[in-house]
């Protein structure tokens, strides 16, 4: 029998949707040297959760967020994430003083196999793994806790969040596993604030300013002074007092259908056939939809623009095992759903 091969929703889901990205991050095991900063900033914030939920020690949790960015005085986007991720997180302490739910366990990590719903059979090529950001009692019932960090939430984010299959399918695997009934999924959004920290102006931006205003003065004269840039005291606390505002912080709760769970693993068991073809035949191909899924090109878009480049792989990507999220200490997916 040959060896099972560990795989990840996020795993199936890149299948699903290129056959192609899927290879060259599950197979090949490549990844792009220059990694989405959205996603960075996610998994900080996951970290912090998992510190905050655990602990609740605002104090770990700053430090955590000072530790995370040692470069911040001379790297902007260091400072900047690191400005936003230590107001998000002391908002959300104050926000949330005391919860309604009991942590039952954090960042927990499952695995068991891919059965054929309809016969019971089990896979002999591939296992499901997984890790949830918490599992939490309230009311007597228990519901996964998942933590999302959007633009903005919205009608259409809302709507969106049932179609985040991922989390429903890892609910039914970890019925199996802890022999409890997942009632549903309390969405935990956290909104990131979209404010800039002033920059203030050069030299040569003030005397332009300055003539312009001149020129437009009756006296010929303007008593106007070079704009500083804004420290990082007054920024902060703008920063937190954007918290305040209604909305930044938002629960969202959706009960499981148990129709929808059979749904998915039936899904699930399709795509693993359709894996087991694609490697057998050596045929990935490409969706070309999906090259520009969320915008901006997909992060293999150059690599297959290239047929494969070895001098591409070289300079523009690095090769790590695959399923880092599930790693001690990893955020799960890093990946937004959405």
């Amino acid at each position: 029998m040959s060896e099972l091969m560990t795989t990840t929703y996020s795993m199936w889901r890149l299948f699903r949707n290129c056959r192609m990205a899927c290879k060259w991050r599950y197979i090949d095991e490549l990844v792009p040297l220059e990694r989405d900063p959205n996603l960075a900033f996610g998994s900080v914030i996951h970290d912090c959760l998992e510190c905050w939920h655990g602990e609740r020690d605002l104090a770990k949790v700053l430090d955590h967020i000072d530790r995370t960015y040692p470069n911040r005085a001379q790297d902007d986007h260091q400072q900047a994430d690191w400005h936003l991720a230590r107001a998000m997180m002391s908002a959300y302490a104050e926000h949330y003083p005391a919860e309604e739910f009991e942590v039952v366990a954090l960042e927990k990590t499952f695995e068991g196999p891919i059965v054929n719903p309809a016969t019971g059979a089990t896979s002999r090529s591939f296992i499901l793994a997984g890790k949830v950001d918490g599992i939490v009692r309230q009311d007597g019932q228990y519901f996964l806790l998942e933590h999302k960090t959007a633009s903005q939430i919205d009608a259409s984010y809302l709507e969106r969040l049932w179609t985040d299959f991922q989390i429903i399918l890892y609910a039914w695997y970890l019925e199996q596993t802890l022999g409890i009934t997942v009632s549903g999924i309390i969405y935990n959004v956290l909104v990131k604030a979209k404010l800039r920290q002033g920059k203030g102006e050069t030299e040569a931006e003030f005397e332009a300013r300055r003539a312009e205003l001149i020129a437009k003065s009756k006296t010929g004269k303007s008593s106007a002074k070079r704009k500083l840039p804004e420290d990082d005291d007054t920024f902060q606390q703008r920063l937190q007092e954007k918290y305040l505002e209604p909305g930044m912080f938002h629960r969202e709760v959706l009960y499981i259908s148990r129709d929808q769970l059979e749904e998915l693993r039936a899904e699930l068991w399709e795509l693993s056939k359709a894996m087991l073809d694609a490697r057998r035949r050596d045929t990935f191909y490409r969706n070309t939809s999906y090259c520009f899924q969320y915008g901006r090109p997909c992060a293999y878009f150059q690599l297959c623009r290239s047929g494969g480049n070895p001098n591409v792989i070289e300079n523009h990507f690095q090769r790590i095992a695959p399923h880092e999220e599930l790693r001690d200490g990893a955020g799960e997916d890093a990946a937004p759903v959405f």
